[in-house]
């Protein structure tokens, strides 16, 4: 596996090749993100992967300080993975000079749901992902692929909104959520719970199940049914911060219960917050 430290080191390797096929993380990698990797393999002809904890993403009070960064490890479960290229920029390196301009997608978009309670978060994420694709596409002469995961749904379509309004030659492709045995959703901050709070996190999972389930029964008073699996969580200790359905062609509340749905939940289990979804 090739590594690159510098955009310059990227485009030199990258421009012997002709489709590349690209998964951008944050590190701390687990399944999910290894699933991305071997889904992006028959994609291109040549799988790259980045590695950067992107401040823009992140709100003064999280936790982009205490991140775990694990690098050791991330190499090596992304050479085993096939990934043919790792990017890893320091922050020098991508943002050499204070980032003024950047990616404001539309409020009707990124300012509900998780844009609501982690505001700026989607324009952060826009705009590095944006900066990225210039680094590892820029020398592509054919298709070039980028495989995001539905664990974040709305991130996923921020992004393919973002390709499709600038006109990005771009396929960005949809990785399934991978799961542990018990159904929670495999994510980096999973690694903050303590052992109780891991035993009680797929509750949230469980809860969005359970509001599928309502639907498929007939139920259509879709706010009783949200309240209802709020006040369920918070009996159990959780503070929620939504449990929604949503469409999912613009997760605005749908109209009708037959319209295509996405739940979609976060909520805080002690200090760590967790998000899923799941279409109905």
């Amino acid at each position: 596996m090739f590594i690159a430290h510098t955009i310059a080191e990227l485009r030199a390797h990258l421009a012997a090749f002709e489709h590349p096929a690209f998964v951008p993380t944050m590190g701390n990698l687990h399944e999910g993100h290894l699933a991305l990797v071997r889904q992006a393999k028959p994609l291109g002809d040549v799988t790259v992967a980045s590695i950067f904890v992107n401040r823009l993403q992140f709100l003064p009070h999280e936790d982009f300080d205490s991140y775990p960064r694990t690098w050791d490890s991330d190499c090596a479960q992304l050479q085993a993975a096939g990934c043919d290229v790792l990017f890893a920029p320091n922050e020098r390196e991508l943002y050499p000079e204070p980032q003024t301009f950047k990616v404001l997608p539309t409020p009707a978009l990124a300012d509900l749901l998780e844009g609501q309670f982690r505001p700026g978060f989607f324009g952060g994420v826009a705009t590095v992902v944006l900066k990225m694709f210039g680094c590892v596409f820029s020398e592509a002469k054919g298709r070039r692929t980028a495989v995001f995961g539905q664990k974040d749904y709305q991130q996923l379509m921020v992004i393919r909104r973002m390709v499709q309004q600038f006109a990005l030659p771009i396929d960005v492709v949809a990785g399934p959520t991978r799961r542990a045995d018990d159904g929670l959703a495999l994510s980096s901050r999973n690694g903050y719970l303590s052992p109780a709070e891991r035993a009680e996190a797929v509750q949230l999972s469980k809860a969005l199940q359970a509001m599928a389930a309502s639907l498929r029964a007939g139920a259509t008073d879709i706010p009783a049914l949200e309240a209802h699996a709020m006040e369920a969580l918070r009996t159990r200790g959780w503070a929620p911060d939504y449990l929604v359905a949503r469409r999912r062609s613009d997760l605005l509340p749908p109209e009708a219960v037959d319209e295509p749905l996405v739940l979609l939940g976060a909520a805080r289990l002690g200090s760590t917050r967790l998000i899923d979804n799941l279409e109905v």
